[in-house]
């Protein structure tokens, strides 16, 4: 199956797809952003536009790895004393509760907490790496780049949350380093409907100037 060369049906064109060149990279599906009672919740976001996503990623994730094929995930968060944390990053948004403060969850984004952890139905299975991320992208201050090289991953099927945030900045990364990206369109989500829409069509915009877009359903089929 790894040697299998398969054309999925995306926007603006089919994706070729070389499962032994394809990894599938999970952005931050963590507790304090999707579970009620989080810190996304005490926002005041509806965290219901992102748990849609939780399905359609844990039918996928399954034939990923029923596939015998590479998966990653990452976190965004911080170490917990705070020193890889940008004072600009820390007081942006003019929160009464920020970065590091206790939340619902434990202290907000510090790596270790509760909140900070992946949701249980995607949660990572043994020698799948997790990505520890200080930033939006999954590719600063990170190994991504480097384990992902000596794996030979060309390919990144990249799903998870939000949209326009953290998913659009990792492909735009992952573009500038040459790796070609596919996004299940039911798969990512974002708290706000509109930045939804806007932030898949500039991926496939202009003959996907960041990457392609599908739907899950298609992935599944093509690795089955």
């Amino acid at each position: 199956m790894r040697g299998k060369v398969s054309f999925i049906q995306a926007e603006p064109y089919a994706f070729e797809l070389v499962p032994a060149r394809s990894a599938l990279l999970i952005i931050d599906m963590q507790r304090d952003f999707l579970e009620p009672g989080g810190f996304g919740e005490m926002l005041g976001n509806d965290v219901s536009q992102l748990r849609r996503t939780i399905e359609p990623n844990r039918r996928l994730l399954a034939a990923w790895r029923a596939a015998g094929l590479m998966v990653m995930h990452t976190r965004e968060g911080h170490r917990p004393d705070l020193s890889d944390l940008p004072p600009s990053k820390k007081v942006r948004g003019r929160g009464a509760t920020t970065i590091g403060d206790s939340g619902p969850m434990g202290r907000i984004l510090v790596r270790g907490e509760a909140g900070h952890d992946i949701i249980p139905e995607l949660y990572p299975a043994p020698g799948e790496p997790v990505i520890d991320k200080p930033g939006k992208g999954a590719f600063y201050a990170t190994d991504i780049h480097s384990i992902l090289q000596h794996r030979a991953i060309s390919q990144l099927v990249v799903t998870g949350v939000t949209t326009e945030v953290c998913v659009h900045t990792t492909v735009r990364e992952a573009n500038d380093r040459g790796y070609d990206c596919l996004i299940p369109e039911d798969c990512v989500g974002s708290y706000f409907p509109e930045f939804q829409e806007m932030g898949l069509r500039m991926i496939k915009a202009q003959g996907g100037i960041f990457g392609w877009v599908t739907c899950s359903a298609e992935i599944i089929t093509a690795i089955g």
